[in-house]
């Protein structure tokens, strides 16, 4: 069995205003970091345009349309303060999409062990109706929704531990008790929701906000204590981690203090919970991390974790 890695040159036409951290080169350097000998054995492939009744599983028809047409023949178009699209910006979102739907396709049918998703734009900021925090459909929640509707699990786990608290994940989820969303994540910070407070409408909603400075010992602790029991006593068929490499010390979004080392030891935590409830079956969904060396480092010591967990 192996790991696979789903990608698409589409991820570079989605341009974005100059200084803007979100941009194509966080792929290129992803796309470098994974160039490396030791990573010659995954399996790469590219990914699919999801079509738009699998975006509905979590955003309404008009709104998906509202997208589609607000995309620009040429130039940049806001959509809000923080989020804008180019001509290739509607299908770099749409193929996110589909990379997370073929991700699941392969691996609940043990075609793959894991599955990673190299691709941008992010997706854990965009609520049901709302783009947001630049995120346009919600990739990891679709994926999560996919697997329930196409293969018939249960239980799905979306696992988040970007230094910036997912509130469309949350959101979309809220009174869901068949996904449970965990969040690691700084506060305060963007979008400000995260609370250990919010727990949903069945208790599947699990943050544990970090502060400022806070660093790999602090994270671990959050995790081990917060995080991954309730997971276990959730047992989830499936988890879907929202991965996101800004909690790293280098990041300039954010204060927390992750290194490497933080990134390979959840990713094994979050595998052998999954080989414990799960059949094993994880699928990563790159988020944000916007260092390209702090990125680029964290996404291969991630991947090799998937690798040869």
């Amino acid at each position: 069995m192996t790991t696979l890695l789903i990608s698409h040159p589409s991820s570079l036409d989605h341009i974005v205003p100059a200084g803007h951290p979100e941009r194509p080169d966080r792929i290129r350097a992803v796309e470098r970091a994974l160039e490396a000998e030791k990573f010659s054995s995954l399996v790469r492939v590219q990914a699919p345009k999801a079509p738009s009744d699998i975006i509905a599983l979590c955003h309404p028809p008009d709104f998906i349309q509202a997208i589609e047409e607000a995309s620009p023949k040429e130039g940049l178009m806001r959509i809000d303060a923080d989020t804008a699209m180019s001509p290739g910006s509607y299908e770099a979102a749409v193929r996110c999409v589909g990379g997370g739907m073929l991700a699941v396709d392969e691996v609940v049918t043990k075609k793959a062990s894991n599955a990673f998703v190299a691709m941008r734009p992010p997706g854990h900021h965009a609520e049901t109706a709302r783009p947001m925090g630049f995120c346009f459909f919600n990739s990891a929640a679709i994926a999560a929704r996919y697997a329930q509707k196409k293969h018939g699990l249960e239980r799905i786990a979306i696992i988040d531990f970007d230094v910036h608290h997912g509130n469309g994940s949350q959101e979309i989820f809220w009174d869901d008790k068949t996904v449970m969303y965990c969040s690691t994540h700084e506060m305060p910070l963007y979008p400000g929701t995260g609370a250990v407070g919010e727990r949903g409408e069945h208790d599947t909603i699990v943050n544990a906000p970090l502060r400022a400075g806070d660093g790999g010992d602090v994270f671990r602790e959050a995790m081990d204590t917060a995080v991954l029991p309730r997971l276990r006593s959730f047992k989830p068929d499936l988890l879907v981690i929202s991965a996101g490499f800004d909690a790293h010390m280098r990041d300039p979004l954010a204060n927390l203090q992750l290194v490497e080392a933080d990134y390979a030891w959840v990713t094994q935590k979050l595998m052998d919970v999954a080989d414990e409830t799960a059949q094993g079956r994880v699928v990563s969904m790159l988020e944000g991390g916007y260092d390209l060396q702090g990125l680029a480092s964290s996404v291969a010591a991630h991947v090799t974790a998937l690798m040869h967990g």
